[in-house]
């Protein structure tokens, strides 16, 4: 593939890897600004433009997070088949000192209308979007679930309404963001190998 304009974009995409450990360090204005924007400009159904983007950087709002997050699942129990995630959420709520977002320095939360039939779908390409924006932004991220699916949690929904969330919103993903915790300070970007998402081409 010779065509740089091309390559560029697909590397971002190849190299881009979840980071789990993150330093201290905050994360400047202006790179916060372009990866919100990434978001902002990402497709939506019927181009409603309806998701909404919580930038929690409040280390106080984190902490209630997580504390939150971590009782209501340390209150479930284990199901035949549950999601391998979600499996690991409980059993480490219920072991303590779970932190869902990685005590990363921002976590954007995106959120969409309970009752818009494209709100997961929207919400998933603005967080696609702000990853590979990161990426080249040298910064590292991790999309994160646990507040989707404790997006009918009583305690959360009023911690989140206290700080901009709408009646008729709710959470369908977030990004936790910020620079990695490794030696240099870069995200890791070896790709993983494809051992799964078949491809069948219908040719005529």
């Amino acid at each position: 593939m010779n065509d740089k304009r091309l390559w560029e974009p697909l590397e971002l995409i190849r190299t881009r890897r979840s980071t789990r450990r993150f330093a201290k360090r905050p994360v400047e204005e202006e790179k916060l600004a372009a990866v919100l924007e990434a978001g902002r400009s990402a497709p939506s159904g019927g181009n409603n433009q309806s998701t909404h983007f919580l930038v929690i950087r409040s280390r106080k709002v984190l902490d209630e997070l997580a504390e939150l997050a971590q009782a209501a699942f340390a209150a479930m129990e284990e199901t035949p088949g549950m999601y391998s995630s979600l499996r690991s959420s409980v059993r480490r709520s219920k072991a303590g000192g779970y932190v869902f977002h990685y005590n990363a320095p921002v976590l954007i939360v995106t959120a969409n209308r309970r009752d818009h039939s494209n709100n997961i779908a929207d919400c998933a390409c603005a967080l696609e979007n702000m990853m590979l924006a990161a990426n080249g932004l040298d910064l590292g991220s991790c999309w994160i679930n646990q507040l989707k699916w404790l997006n009918e949690e009583p305690s959360i929904l009023a911690l989140l309404r206290k700080h901009g969330l709408q009646e008729d919103e709710r959470v369908y993903g977030a990004l936790a963001l910020g620079y990695a915790d490794t030696p240099d300070g870069l995200p890791p970007r070896t790709p993983l190998p494809r051992t799964g998402n078949p491809v069948s081409f219908i040719d005529d």
